[in-house]
């Protein structure tokens, strides 16, 4: 009887710490452990034994991770309340925190080194990760774990590891995910496992504090960043990541997301960062708008517009989230908006829904209470963690298949919305996606901060071949009939496009009254005439502007096909889609 007793106890145990009914995989019967199994790649098994050691004390709540944040040294305990905070498993007295980095206060994609792509050396880059965890024995690490997709459809789990006087970045990550709520953990329970079992959770061993020192065995010739002192090392197909010398809390949000997008690409998700939302409209018909952009591309304002009420809006994200390439249905990835500061003034009504704010400033009014200072008077690139109240309708999954997908590009040639007709121009097109840099990049020396800037499908946190993004946004406009837009929210020749010029014009796409003919001389590019935008294909000094950003498409089209020995190339109808447009022009 008491051996039957034990062994329910034992089942019951194995069950709250989550068995193997999961969605991605933690727990592992001896049999399924060892050489050549899910789960026991190199890169993965230098990084997951840190999270057992014994200098590792467990963070299992929210309220843990405030009070560590709140009492780490140099944090900003602000007088503004975290709204409705008891919601998501804080004390109702909970205040905004802010943090500030230091010097760096953007991401650096130099130091990203990617596991696969021609060039990088794994073995020499196990070395630093190994080295830098044998060096962490001497600090208090602590382990936090999130889930990443929000909906039984995809869930995954994610753990962090990071050293004592890091907490503000450990509770930002966990306010960014999914903390393990108990919704969340019965959800994650029920949800359906990812990949048929065969995706491991996600480990990310981070230490901001690592500095690189000379030891036995260990060289740094491996690290991309020129002065060998950061370091991102992401080992996608395995699930796991090193993060060294990075303080900035947007290279872990950023560098869990990628491995969350890469586990998504392998099981027939396309991976999306934009956002997305759905109109209701008063016929009763659905329709459902994705918009892909970079970093201050307008991503966040068109997806959180609300067309001042005329259709009822649902919004799913503004930065991440995943299509079912087979259902077109779509899930966010995270619960929270991680939002620049810039825009946002002190005592502005958006600022009540603040979690946590990075690298702004505070002071004193006039009752001497400590408030914050955003609008990027402290430096560029402020940052907050929003509460997933900002929006007030916003879902987590959207089941009405996706209509359109938007390209936002800032590109001083592309009238404010054309339409691209066939697939493989459209999926091209995504692929060539044009912007201007943005102020939360730090730039090596010498790099032209004016040039167009080409980030295919607005991700630069892709760690596998672009072709697989390629195919799903094809497979997307080819077989399931989604219509595909570019839309520019930069200066059309001069003049800026306003956000109220981008919004009528997607309204009028969504109510079906927009009026798309063919544009000049292109087969598969159709314009809609937008007052004070409509350009003049007789004037040869526009024209010859518009053939040099086509061709700046083409050219990297073809350097995709040399560059990273070939590991970034597209399908041949890739480069005749967009060869076809270069030659109409001419």
């Amino acid at each position: 009887m008491t051996i039957f007793f034990e062994n329910v106890i034992i089942f019951v145990i194995a069950r709250i710490e989550g068995g193997n009914d999961m969605s991605t995989k933690a727990n592992y019967p001896i049999s399924e452990i060892g050489k050549g199994k899910v789960g026991f790649s190199k890169t993965r098994s230098i990084i997951e034994a840190a999270f057992y050691g014994n200098n590792v004390v467990k963070v299992n709540t929210l309220k843990e991770a405030y009070n560590l944040a709140k009492n780490s040294p140099g944090t900003v305990v602000t007088d503004m309340p975290v709204y409705r905070g008891e919601e998501f498993g804080l004390d109702a007295d909970a205040k905004v925190l802010l943090f500030n980095d230091g010097a760096i206060t953007g991401r650096y994609a130099t130091a990203r080194r990617i596991a696969g792509e021609p060039g990088v050396d794994c073995e020499a880059l196990d070395k630093v990760a190994m080295d830098a965890i044998y060096t962490s024995r001497y600090k208090k690490m602590y382990h936090a774990t999130v889930y990443a997709g929000l909906d039984p459809e995809f869930m995954v789990k994610a753990h962090l590891l990071i050293p004592e006087g890091e907490e503000n970045i450990m509770y930002n990550w966990m306010l960014n995910f999914q903390y393990m709520s108990d919704d969340y953990v019965k959800m994650y329970k029920e949800s359906k496992p990812v990949g048929d079992g065969k995706e491991p959770d996600i480990y990310i061993f981070s230490d901001p504090q690592w500095a690189p020192s000379e030891n036995p065995g260990v060289s740094y010739d491996c690290l991309s960043d020129p002065a060998k002192k950061t370091l991102c090392y992401f080992n996608t197909e395995t699930n796991c990541a090193c993060i060294l010398g990075m303080r900035y809390f947007g290279e872990h949000k950023k560098g869990t997301l990628t491995m969350v997008w890469a586990i998504a690409n392998r099981n027939g998700y396309a991976s999306c960062h934009g956002g997305q939302k759905e109109y209701l409209l008063s016929d009763g018909s659905k329709y459902v708008a994705s918009v892909y952009g970079l970093s201050g591309s307008g991503k966040s304002t068109l997806t959180h517009a609300k067309h001042d009420g005329k259709y009822e809006i649902k919004v799913l994200h503004d930065d991440a989230f995943i299509i079912n390439t087979d259902t077109c249905a779509s899930i966010a990835i995270e619960p929270t908006y991680f939002d620049k500061t810039a825009d946002y003034p002190t005592g502005c009504e958006d600022n009540k829904y603040l979690l946590t704010a990075q690298n702004c400033s505070a002071t004193l009014d006039e009752d001497g209470k400590v408030q914050l200072v955003t609008e990027d008077i402290r430096n560029g690139n402020g940052r907050a963690i929003k509460s997933k109240l900002w929006s007030p309708n916003r879902v987590d999954k959207i089941d009405a298949p996706v209509n359109a997908i938007f390209w936002i590009m800032k590109d001083p040639t592309i009238p404010p919305i054309v339409k691209l007709k066939g697939a493989s121009l459209a999926s091209v097109m995504g692929a060539t996606l044009a912007t201007k840099r943005s102020s939360a990049e730090r730039l090596a020396p010498g790099v032209d901060p004016n040039k167009l800037v080409v980030v295919p499908y607005a991700n630069p946190f892709r760690t596998y071949p672009l072709s697989n993004d390629y195919e799903k946004f094809k497979k997307l406009v080819e077989e399931k009939n989604v219509d595909c837009y570019i839309v520019n929210t930069g200066d059309f020749m001069g003049k800026k496009v306003q956000p109220k010029d981008t919004l009528g014009i997607l309204e009028a796409i969504v109510e079906k009254r927009a009026q798309f003919h063919q544009w000049g001389s292109f087969s598969d590019i159709e314009i809609m005439d937008w007052e004070g935008f409509i350009p003049d294909m007789n004037d040869p000094e526009y024209v010859s502007q518009l053939k040099a950003r086509m061709n700046d498409r083409l050219n990297e089209i073809k350097a995709f096909e040399t560059e990273k020995e070939g590991y970034d190339k597209l399908p041949d109808d890739a480069l005749a889609a967009i060869q076809k447009v270069v030659d109409e022009l001419n």
